[in-house]
Formats: structure tokens, C-alpha cells, sequence
């Protein structure tokens, strides 16, 4: 309001519209970094791939390519993923029974399919849908499912110990090496068998102890099935592109292959697999020239990737889609048809004793009213 001894003018509102104060800039800085974090993965990546692009003799690259049989390499990345997800179905049901609910294989295998869909961007991304839809489909505490998960992860680890205890020696390394993996297997077994009451206690912790050491060998055992399946499919491709790695080194060397792809650094491993196994492999690749071989070890790592993605995107896609959205309509209609049964069960119940309660009603004001007269 105007005073009327004032004869300026007022300044022009510069409050944002509606009155609303800017973000301060303290408050963006963790969205932007947010988005940063996300975005490194996809960075590092390219910048990894590209490391090893600038090394390699297109020439060479090429010709790596030209002398793949196309259709075979394709049939055999197709096979070589349904046996991956039936040996690693077998493996993490077994878990998930003894700790979750009663997980049938078939519908496992629908979602572990399906997770292979945001697996692309990592594998922990995918083994984090599982964890989250098998806690909403069961009605299990998140944390329960999530240590279930770990004991998963802690019987692919232990899978990774034994193998790498028989390559160090089968390579000339030193048995202490073999020891010392051995030894931290045996350490955490010692962990889970004491039993220390503040981790027993801790709910993501508990399904670690309540499977128990006995639990975990036999988690262990059906996990050397997947294990095998994916140690044959990491190392056979190779192969194809001629370079021949000898299976006492693949024994040495696939494992760490194996594990660094896995590793929440790169999306589907890319450039992770590809800079790693041109150091670990070029002396194995067909070539008169390090830069044939690195080309041979190149093309088979990117190959291999981009088929792998192919693949898994479509099979992820259609189940995910497809079979799916069955699972959860199931879910819900079994739910319904439960809840509907017990109310049905607490509707008699409340039946009967609404009659039991007349009938007493009924008798007890005769009682009343035979008091009365006296």
C-alpha cells in the first residue's frame, strides 16, 4: 500500500513467482552428483573401450571378424545363456526355500530371465530386482530376502576360492597361495559356526547363520554346476576368434575375467572384460604381430559382449513382458482367494457365536425376566 506522504516509486517485486524461493545451490549439489555417479559407469566405459580401439589395427580387427562363422558364434551365445540361467535358477532356489518361501524352479527361472533386463546396466542391479519383487511376492521382510541373497553371493564366492586353489598350483604358483584362499574360506565358515550374537542378531545377517555351515556346502555344491557353465562360455569364445588359451591357464586366468565383469563398474562389463583380457590373453592369440593379436583378443571381447547383450535384452524383454505379469496376476489372485477363505472362515465363526450369543441373550433375559415377579 502506497503511504500518502511518499512521492517515489516502489521496486519491483523480485520474489520468483508464487512466492517460492530459489534452490540453494548447497541443495543442488547432491542431485548433480547423483546424476554424475550415474553417469560414470557409461563414461568409464567408453573411455575404456576406447583405450583399447586406439591400440588396434583396424585391418587386423577386421579380418579377426571375417573369419568368425556368424551363425554358430550367435547359436552358441543363445545356448550358452539358457544353460547360465538353468544351472544359476537351480543354484539360487535352493537358497531361497530354505530361508524365503517355497520358490518353484519355473517361476525362479521366469524371474531371474527377467532381471537379465536391468542386469545390462549391472549384475547387482538385476540381483537387487530379484530381491525386491521376492520380498513384495512372499510378504518376507526385504532384509530377510536381501541376506538370503547373500548367501547366494557367498556360495559363487566360495565356488571361486576352490577354483582358484587348484589353478595357483596347477600353474607352478606356491601352495601358500592356496592356503591363503582356503584359509579365508574357512575363516568365514568359523564366523557362521560360532554364531556371534550381535551379526546373528542383525536381521540381513541372521539367514547367514540360520543356514549355517551346512547350509553354505550345500549352497556350494549346486552352485559348481553354474560355475562350470559360465567358466566354459567365458572361455570358449576365444576360440573362435583363434586365440587358444590352455586350460591350465584359463584355470588362472578366466576366474579373474569372471569376477572383474561382475564388478559394479562398467555396464555389462564392457571395457572392463575387453582391457583385461588383452593383458591377460594376447600372448595366447594367433598373430605374426602384437597388433594381430591384440586385434584376435579385441575381437572376440567385443563380439562376445555385443552378442551376449542381444540376447540377454531379448530374452529379459519377453519375459518380462510376457510371463511376467503372469506371475504377479497369480500372486494376487492367490492372496485374494486366501484372504477371501479366511473371511469366509471368520465370517462362520462369527456367525456361530452371534447364534451362541442369542441364544444366551435369549436366556438370560428369561432369567430376568423370572427374577423379576419374585
Amino acid at each position: 500500500m502506497r503511504s500518502s506522504t511518499h512521492t517515489g516509486t516502489f521496486p519491483a517485486d523480485s520474489s520468483p513467482r508464487g512466492g517460492a524461493l530459489p534452490e540453494p545451490r548447497a541443495a543442488r549439489a547432491p542431485r548433480y552428483w547423483g546424476r554424475a555417479r550415474r553417469a560414470l559407469p557409461f563414461a568409464l566405459a567408453i573411455g575404456l573401450v576406447g583405450f583399447v580401439l586406439g591400440r588396434l589395427d583396424f585391418g587386423a580387427f577386421r579380418a579377426a571378424l571375417s573369419r568368425v562363422d556368424a551363425p554358430l558364434f550367435g547359436a552358441f551365445a543363445a545356448v550358452f545363456i539358457l544353460a547360465l540361467l538353468a544351472a544359476d535358477t537351480f543354484a539360487t532356489v535352493l537358497v531361497y526355500r530354505r530361508l524365503i518361501a517355497p520358490v518353484a524352479f519355473r517361476d525362479f527361472f521366469v524371474l531371474r530371465g527377467a532381471s537379465y533386463l536391468p542386469s545390462l546396466l549391472n549384475h547387482h542391479v538385476g540381483q537387487a530386482f530379484i530381491t525386491v519383487f521376492l520380498a513384495r511376492a512372499h510378504g518376507v521382510p526385504l532384509a530377510r530376502v536381501a541376506g538370503a541373497t547373500l548367501v547366494v553371493y557367498a556360495s559363487w564366492l566360495g565356488c571361486l576360492l576352490l577354483l582358484g586353489a587348484v589353478a595357483v598350483p596347477a600353474n607352478g604358483g606356491p601352495l601358500a597361495g592356496s592356503a591363503l584362499l582356503l584359509g579365508a574360506g574357512v575363516l568365514y565358515l568359523a564366523i557362521l559356526a560360532l554364531r556371534p550374537a550381535r551379526l546373528a542378531r542383525t536381521k540381513l545377517l541372521a539367514p547367514l547363520f540360520e543356514a549355517g555351515v551346512r547350509g553354505h556346502l550345500v549352497a556350494l555344491a549346486a552352485r559348481v554346476p553354474h560355475l562350470l557353465v559360465l567358466f566354459v562360455g567365458t572361455w570358449l569364445p576365444f576360440g573362435f576368434f583363434g586365440v587358444h588359451i590352455p586350460f591350465a591357464a584359463a584355470l588362472t586366468y578366466i576366474p579373474i575375467l569372471m569376477v572383474a565383469v561382475t564388478l559394479p563398474l562398467t555396464p555389462q562389463g564392457f571395457g572392463t572384460r575387453d582391457v583385461l583380457a588383452a593383458a591377460l590373453f594376447e600372448r595366447f592369440a594367433a598373430g605374426a604381430t602384437r597388433e594381430e593379436r591384440l586385434a584376435a583378443v579385441a575381437a572376440t571381447t567385443t563380439t562376445w559382449a555385443v552378442a551376449l547383450t542381444l540376447v540377454e535384452a531379448a530374452l529379459g524383454l519377453a519375459l518380462l513382458r510376457g510371463a511376467l505379469p503372469h506371475m504377479e496376476a497369480k500372486r494376487v489372485s492367490g492372496a485374494a482367494g486366501s484372504g477371501a477363505a479366511g473371511s469366509g472362515a471368520a465370517g462362520s465363526g462369527a456367525a456361530g457365536s452371534g447364534a451362541t450369543g442369542d441364544a444366551g441373550s435369549g436366556a438370560a433375559g428369561s432369567g430376568v425376566a423370572r427374577s423379576e415377579p419374585a
